[in-house]
């Protein structure tokens, strides 16, 4: 049984954490890169640390590392060689795994609580490119040129000793199948694999979202799937779409309803997310079985969910 199926066996709900990059930038970060937050993995690799433990002891049963801007394509721009950017890979996984067993070596911490996972972020080719195409998909590759893509990078992360692999904010079908089959070659990996969506029925390329979830539903590699990045408004549509077509469990992780201006790497708009349990509770109720937030979301709205599960949900 995989650690997510242990887990759910015991307990109602999966809390994940909320947001990494936008929550270094509150904390001072420059993040305006097109690493995003996996530039801190040079700059102020504590500071990950920080953000991993504060987000545990805010309630979050996970961790999601801070490579999902770690490419190698990316990396070499900055003029690493491939070596260092594998190290730095598996510096993420080691930052959160640090964060994680500094929170669990305190007594207090473990009571009633379930060791919390590690998830390796594998951010989509459209982060690669940072020009907000994870948002948009059609990227003109077939599922063979996007896994010779995924491939190394997976290969250093499914090694690096993390619990599972967070394959997120994924815009297209094709790019979801192209992971799902990439996993046969790690045997040993799992991996949770979530899309970036438009509304309350559609990915972000356009597809529906209950033909991507059924068509996943043969990988069993694939330990749940869902949405995340997605505004607030859209979820508990996409979940009762989603609903019936797959045995995984669902998983939202949804941003705070901002938009993101790629180009100048800033967001805009209102945020949608002020009563984020009262949201969380609906979402539960419609499905959801992992529930935590995205960008723009902090340790305090982590909180709020693990306030309200641990009173409301036995």
């Amino acid at each position: 049984m995989h650690a997510i199926q242990e887990f759910l066996s015991r307990r109602p709900l999966l809390i994940l954490d909320g947001a990494l990059g936008t929550e270094l930038e509150r904390r001072g970060a420059d993040i305006k890169d097109p690493l995003w937050s996996a530039k801190l993995l040079l700059e102020q690799p504590d500071l990950i640390r920080q953000v991993h433990y504060d987000y545990f002891q805010s309630g979050a049963d996970v961790a999601t590392t801070s490579s999902y801007q770690a490419t190698f394509e990316a990396f070499a721009r900055r003029g690493l060689s491939d070596a260092d950017t594998a190290k730095l890979m598996r510096l993420s996984v080691e930052l959160a795994a640090q964060a994680r067993d500094a929170f669990w070596a305190e007594p207090a911490n473990r009571v009633g609580r379930n060791k919390p996972l590690i998830a390796a972020s594998v951010g989509p080719y459209g982060a690669m490119l940072a020009n907000g195409s994870e948002y948009t998909g059609n990227y003109g590759l077939d599922e063979e040129a996007l896994m010779a893509f995924h491939r190394p990078r997976l290969k250093v992360l499914a090694e690096a000793g993390a619990d599972l692999l967070a394959c997120e904010t994924i815009p297209c079908l094709a790019e979801a199948r192209a992971i799902a089959r990439l996993l046969a070659e790690f045997p040993q990996a799992s991996a949770w694999i979530s899309f970036s969506c438009r509304d309350g029925q559609h990915n972000s390329q356009g597809e529906s979202m209950a033909e991507c979830v059924a068509a996943l539903d043969g990988f069993a590699q694939v330990v749940a799937v869902g949405v995340n990045c997605t505004a607030p408004e859209h979820i508990p549509a996409l979940l009762e779409h989603m609903q019936g077509h797959t045995s995984k469990p669902l998983l939202v992780y949804p941003n705070t309803g901002e938009h993101y201006d790629a180009t100048s790497k800033t967001w805009h708009g209102d945020a949608s997310a002020s009563h984020f349990a009262e949201q969380a509770s609906r979402w539960h109720a419609k499905g959801a079985r992992l529930i935590g937030g995205c960008c723009r979301t902090r340790p305090d709205d982590i909180a709020a969910i693990q306030q309200w599960a641990k009173t409301t949900l036995k």
